[in-house]
């Protein structure tokens, strides 16, 4: 059962996430959304549904790709099994990491970013940098996320072993 904890938890804070960082991105410029990405939810304009919709679309899979190697790490083996309830703190932090990636690419995006030469004709001059800090922010949240999410399996591991270590030590 805790291994699916583990796998839920995952895909509810990728989700979640998703979705606080699609109801901003949204807002900045919705043209990434609804240019930049095919339509969904009848082609709306809603940054509000955009944001619900490509919030769970673009992110469920993540949490599924960092959840089930960590409920693997978490669980599997002899070594003392670790609980959902003891991944949140890292989980959380993950995703505060990634939150600042994210607005330092989307700043820097906006300010240093180059609109490729085919999304020239797609996105209006005047609109470019704020699709660019979008673009740059939902990069770096799925770049972070990837690799933050190797270092929590790392993280998982050692926890583990640690653990292990200790109760050789006690006996």
């Amino acid at each position: 059962m805790q291994f699916l904890k583990i796998v839920g938890v995952c895909v509810l804070a990728a989700i979640i996430y998703g979705i606080v960082h699609d109801q901003i991105t949204a807002r900045i410029c919705v043209e990434y959304f609804t240019v930049f990405h095919p339509p969904i939810l009848g082609g709306t304009q809603s940054p509000t549904l955009l944001a619900f919709g490509w919030g769970v679309i673009a992110t469920w899979w993540v949490g599924v790709l960092l959840g089930i190697p960590l409920a693997v790490i978490a669980r599997v083996g002899s070594w003392p099994r670790l609980a959902a309830s003891d991944l949140f703190p890292m989980i959380g932090t993950l995703l505060i990491v990634m939150a600042i990636c994210a607005s330092v690419s989307g700043v820097a995006g906006y300010y240093r970013g180059v609109v490729p030469p085919q999304l020239r004709e797609l996105i209006p001059a005047e609109l470019e940098r704020r699709f660019l800090a979008d673009w740059w922010a939902h990069n770096a949240s799925y770049g972070s996320g990837f690799l933050g999410g190797m270092v929590l399996w790392v993280v998982a591991l050692r926890k583990r072993v640690k653990a292990s270590r200790l109760e050789l030590k006690e006996e």
